[in-house]
C-alpha cells in the first residue's frame, strides 16, 4: 500500500538577531492587533456602529494582507501547512528583510 506523504522541505526559520525578532514580533503583532485596534480607535471617534463597520473591514483587509505576505515567502510544496500569525511574520522576515543573517536549513525526508 502506498501512502503519499507531503514532504516538509524547510522548517520554520528561527531569527538570529534582536532586530530581525524585534520585526517579526512587530509584524506579528500588526497581524493581530490591528483590527481590534482600529475598531477601538474609530469607537472612540465616532460611534459603535462604525467600529463595527471598520472592525469587519480591517478583518477583511489584514487577512488580505496575510495571505499575501504567506503565499510571497513560504515555498510552494509547503502552503498545505497552516502557519499562524507568528510563522508568517518569521518566513516574511527571514526571507525579505533579513535574509542574509538567516541560514535555514534544506530538510528532506526520504522515506523508502
Amino acid at each position: 500500500m502506498q501512502n503519499d506523504y507531503i514532504d516538509l522541505i524547510q522548517t520554520t526559520p528561527v531569527m538570529q538577531t534582536k532586530k530581525c525578532r524585534f520585526i517579526a514580533m512587530l509584524i506579528k503583532l500588526f497581524l493581530q492587533y490591528t483590527p481590534v485596534i482600529s475598531a477601538f480607535i474609530a469607537w472612540y471617534l465616532y460611534d459603535y456602529f462604525i467600529a463595527g463597520a471598520t472592525l469587519l473591514i480591517m478583518f477583511i483587509i489584514v487577512g488580505i494582507v496575510r495571505a499575501k505576505m504567506r503565499n510571497s515567502v513560504i515555498p510552494l510544496s509547503q502552503r498545505e501547512y497552516h502557519y499562524n500569525d507568528e510563522g508568517i511574520a518569521n518566513w516574511f522576515t527571514a526571507k525579505e528583510i533579513c535574509p542574509q543573517t538567516n541560514d535555514t536549513t534544506i530538510t528532506t525526508l526520504n522515506e523508502s
